[in-house]
């Protein structure tokens, strides 16, 4: 057994009074990666703004590297190494993209932490950012968009790295550059939590998946699952609606 480094335990949330997660639990290790896969609907995104603060939870608990977060705001989860690309990317669409990483910089250097992820190393895992640094984040494509968004979560130097529905709009070419970029962070020592409804991505990312329908989590994808899921057509509707 690995570090835990996270856990959610038994977690409601809603928006107003509409209950939305019933009773959510799943827990991942250091340098795990672990996909939450699941139909429209199923509640996926609205555990993502859970996990980093953006949505309160009505019972249940949160705990990064032991330590319980449900009650913090999202800034101070970022200081506990939790780094969150949203489906809409929130980037400033109207500054460049250098500004864009160095808003994320300047958050990261509180963090203290053994080895900095440097602009270098974002232009590294996404090569054509070198030559755009200097473009407004508006006039990229969504898939050189999606990849800003990655980097700048990287820059808050995270040692989780949550990503939900990366895959959504993307052509197969950037999702391939996702994969590798996710495979050289691992190599690094970082978790993931792959949000998706792309089984096949998930498939290809994830060591272990959980499966969510109508705001609960009802099934787990064990190591080695995956070939026999991907080849199970009825597992594959019952659990994902297609």
């Amino acid at each position: 057994m690995g570090t835990e480094t996270l856990r959610v335990d038994a977690i409601d949330a809603g928006y107003g009074s509409i209950p939305i997660l019933r009773q959510v639990t799943l827990a991942m290790e250091a340098n795990e990666s672990v996909a939450i896969i699941g139909p429209n609907g199923a509640g996926k995104s609205t555990l993502v703004r859970a996990i980093c603060g953006l949505l309160p939870l009505t019972a249940g608990a949160i705990v990064k590297d032991g330590r319980p977060i449900e009650r913090l705001p999202p800034h101070r989860r970022v200081q506990e190494g939790i780094g969150v690309v949203l489906e809409n990317r929130h980037l400033f669409g109207e500054l460049t993209v250098r500004a864009n990483l160095e808003t994320a910089q300047i958050q990261g250097a509180r963090r203290k932490v053994e080895r900095l992820f440097t602009l270098d190393d974002v232009c590294s895992l996404f090569p054509f950012i070198y030559g755009r640094l200097d473009s407004a984040v508006e006039l990229l494509s969504g898939g050189e968009q999606q990849m800003v968004a990655i980097g700048r979560a990287l820059l808050l130097q995270p040692d989780l790295l949550i990503m939900d529905e990366p895959s959504t709009g993307l052509a197969p070419k950037v999702l391939r550059h996702i994969a590798e970029a996710v495979a050289a962070l691992r190599e690094r020592g970082m978790a993931i939590l792959l949000v998706e409804q792309n089984v096949a991505l998930a498939a290809e990312i994830a060591d272990r998946a959980y499966v969510m329908s109508l705001g609960q989590i009802v099934h787990e994808i064990k190591p080695g699952q995956w070939e026999g899921i991907m080849r199970d057509q009825a597992v594959l509707q019952a659990y994902l609606g297609g």
